[in-house]
């Protein structure tokens, strides 16, 4: 975690589930940061603190910088209708920052717009960078909506009318902003990933004033 946190203790508990895993994109990555950055917002509603200030307040530099990019891109502390989360993720040696908008319409929630803040390092092709971020945020929008679930050791999703992924009339605006600097190269292949759940179900929360802490969201 890129937080400055004086006493940390990080455990894991072996799952032997007895089913081959194939790998998802950024691995565990995306678990972690989404039980991190949704425990950061739930930390600021118990400090009363907004969750970007609570962020800053601990975050390392390079850290900062992405989520002060993704928020000020993302318009945040805007009144204009509509609810902001924000999560941001450090993997694969790059860091990256999303604020996910939400509206809500005939009350359920609409995810509208994820603005992206990356920080890779230096970096020789910024249009790559965006089309990786974009499809990081379509790829984790897909395991927001579907799940893989087995039953009598078999997989029962065949394919994609199974395992549903957003079609392009779904997916929101994205827009990706790029931090110059010259750090070492980091990842740019999976980094787009961790911070979009998170970002998403805080927006979320704030907009229903329901915490989800599981996915996907029908379950």
């Amino acid at each position: 975690m890129p937080y400055a946190i004086p006493n940390l203790l990080v455990e894991y508990v072996m799952a032997n589930t007895g089913v081959p895993a194939g790998w998802w994109r950024s691995v565990y990555a995306s678990q972690n940061a989404l039980a991190v950055e949704s425990f950061m917002d739930e930390l600021a509603a118990a400090a009363k603190k907004d969750p970007l200030d609570f962020r800053l307040a601990i975050a390392n530099p390079r850290a900062a910088g992405v989520l002060k990019l993704a928020a000020e891109k993302a318009g945040w502390g805007q009144q204009d209708g509509r609810t902001r989360g924000i999560a941001m993720a450090f993997s694969f040696g790059s860091y990256v920052a999303h604020v996910a908008e939400v509206t809500r319409t005939g009350g359920k929630p609409r995810l509208e717009r994820v603005v992206a803040a990356v920080d890779c390092g230096l970096y020789v092709n910024p249009a790559i960078i965006e089309s990786q971020v974009m499809s990081a945020v379509v790829y984790g929008l897909s395991g927001m909506r579907s799940a893989i679930t087995v039953q009598n050791g078999r997989v029962q999703q065949s394919n994609f009318h199974e395992f549903e992924i957003p079609r392009m009339n779904e997916v929101p605006k994205v827009e990706v902003h790029l931090v110059k600097n010259s750090e070492n190269p980091g990842g740019i292949g999976e980094p787009g990933l961790p911070p979009l759940a998170p970002a998403v179900l805080n927006a979320m929360a704030v907009a229903t004033g329901q915490r989800v802490r599981k996915l996907p969201l029908t379950a």
